[in-house]
This record gives structure tokens, C-alpha cells and sequence, in this order.
């Protein structure tokens, strides 16, 4: 049995990946800034600690002490309008959280350390890009997120001297029936009134919440897994062969474009984000001898939508 301690517990992937654990029979830990909220959401087989301002300081210390893992999901979400101060919280819930976050590491004794950092990232490193694929080698983009991403990576890299093994999941979108973008999409498409953003050229780094916790667990289990790994699906898809896709599983029509003048409008620089995307492949995963249950885009949201 292993001993991990989770941040961004009550997230979308975070409630997924605690679930997973406690399945398999680990002692699960969570450090949170609302403990009611999140025995609400994950139970009684948890044990929480109170951790109410992340970018202030280090999490309580006897969090640490004693585990063998660190799951970093940390991070305000990033699907809202960008005002100065939204994107100030945004980098700083990730890049002073995890600062912190390996600060608490570090303050342990030497034997009372971890052995495995995973910090949850996003493909939003790469920035914009076009039709190439995109390996774990490929550079970081210049706008805002892809800054906030090498940010967030360099302070989980820091636990590199402390003698953990640090691996960091890059996660594109992740389909679930629980949330996130996939969520937002549904009712026009439901309604008959969705389609492709802009052009619909840019490329969606889809992959299924399944494989998003089946990836995390094989790389918090497999020794060799260090530095970054794409989460995605290894086939992407144009968002115009997305939206077909999707309008296809529900019986519904996707003909109807959304221009990239109306999501600058309606999100300012996050509608600038949404038109664009990336083309990343897992290439790290497929060395570890990973294999995707759903790696096909159709399966794949018809399971999620049921």
C-alpha cells in the first residue's frame, strides 16, 4: 500500500484520480482550503488537512511526513474571462502553490521525504501552434499561458534536489461527463446550434478522463517515468473534425460556426486561446509501454456521453 498526498483534490481530474487510488487500496491524503467542502465530495476514506492559503506559505508538515507520493493538481481554473487580476490568480495559485508546495518537501528530514513528485501541467506549454505534432521535446510557446506552464514546471523541477523523482502530465482536454470543457459544449450542440470555432484548423489535444487517471497512476508507479508527458489522446483531431464528431454522437447538426471575433469579444484573451490549439502527441507515454483505453475521438465521446 502506498501513501500519496493529493493537492486540487476536488477537481476534475483530482476527484477521479483519489477515487482510483482508494480503489486499488491506498491511504489517500488531501491538502485542501476547504475541508467541508471536500469531505462533501470525496468521503470519509480520506484524510483531509487544511491547507487555506496555498500562495501564502508551506502546507502543514504533518501532511508530508510519512508518504510516499505527491500528486500536484494545484491551480485556479483557467476557463474564465482573463481580467488582470484573474490571470494574476491563475499564475500564482500554480507557480507560488507548488513553490510552497516543494518548500513543505524540503523542510522534511531526509529520510521523512517522498520519493515522487507528479505536477500536474497543461499542453498549453507549446502556446499556439499548427498542423505539426508535438513531442515532449518540442519548445515552449511566448503567450501568457504557455509563461504560466514553464513557470509551474521549473518549481516542481526544484524537487529534482531534493532527490524525488518529478514527472510532470501535460493534460490536454480531458472529455468527462463531470465537467469541464466537454460540459460547456454540450447544450448548443444538444441544441442543435453547435460547430467549429473559427476556421476550425487548429488542433483539439482531446483525451478521456479514464486515461487521464490511468496515465497519472502509471506514472506515479513506473520508476522510469521522469520529466514531461503529454496526456492526450495519441490521435488529435482539427476542432472542425471535433465538432463533426460530436454533433455525429448526439444526432445532432454541428453546422454552425463560431467566428473568432465573437469568443474575443465574449472571453477577451481566453477567446483567443479557444481559437487556437495544439497538436501534441503522447510520445513519452508510448515509451513507457502505455496504452490508451479510448484512443479514438467517436468511442471515445460516445462512452463519456452515454
Amino acid at each position: 500500500m502506498s501513501r500519496t498526498v493529493l493537492t486540487g483534490a476536488t477537481g476534475l481530474i483530482g476527484g477521479e484520480l483519489v477515487a482510483a487510488l482508494l480503489e486499488r487500496g491506498d491511504e489517500v491524503r488531501v491538502l485542501t482550503r476547504d475541508p467541508e467542502r471536500a469531505r462533501s465530495l470525496l468521503g470519509d476514506r480520506v484524510e483531509l488537512f487544511a491547507w487555506p492559503e496555498p500562495t501564502a506559505g508551506p502546507p502543514p508538515s504533518a501532511a508530508l511526513e510519512g508518504v510516499d507520493r505527491v500528486v500536484n493538481l494545484i491551480g485556479e481554473p483557467v476557463a474564465q474571462r482573463w481580467s488582470p487580476e484573474v490571470k494574476e490568480q491563475i499564475r500564482d495559485s500554480r507557480v507560488l502553490g507548488t513553490r510552497n508546495l516543494v518548500a513543505g518537501i524540503a523542510a522534511l528530514a531526509d529520510g521523512e521525504r517522498p520519493q515522487v513528485l507528479l505536477s500536474g501541467s497543461a499542453t498549453g506549454y507549446y502556446g499556439p501552434t499548427g498542423a505539426e505534432p508535438l513531442d515532449e521535446s518540442a519548445p515552449a510557446g511566448s503567450d501568457f499561458l504557455a509563461g504560466v506552464v514553464t513557470a509551474w514546471e521549473a518549481e516542481a523541477r526544484a524537487a529534482d534536489e531534493l532527490g524525488l523523482r518529478v514527472a510532470l502530465t501535460r493534460t490536454g482536454l480531458a472529455l468527462s461527463r463531470g465537467g469541464g470543457a466537454l460540459a460547456q459544449m454540450l447544450p448548443p450542440f444538444r441544441l442543435g446550434v453547435g460547430g467549429r470555432v473559427g476556421d476550425g484548423r487548429q488542433y483539439v489535444p482531446w483525451v478521456h478522463i479514464a486515461d487521464v487517471v490511468a496515465a497519472l497512476m502509471a506514472v506515479l508507479d513506473d520508476q522510469r517515468a521522469r520529466g514531461p508527458f503529454n496526456t492526450t489522446a495519441p490521435y488529435p483531431v482539427t476542432n472542425r473534425e471535433f465538432s463533426r464528431t460530436l454533433g455525429r454522437v448526439l444526432h445532432r447538426p454541428a453546422v454552425m460556426p463560431v467566428p473568432r471575433l465573437a469568443l474575443k469579444l465574449r472571453y477577451g484573451e481566453l477567446g483567443e486561446m479557444v481559437a487556437t490549439g495544439q497538436r501534441a502527441v503522447p510520445a513519452g507515454l508510448s515509451e513507457l509501454g502505455y496504452r490508451f483505453r479510448w484512443p479514438d475521438l467517436e468511442p471515445a465521446l460516445s462512452n463519456v456521453i452515454g
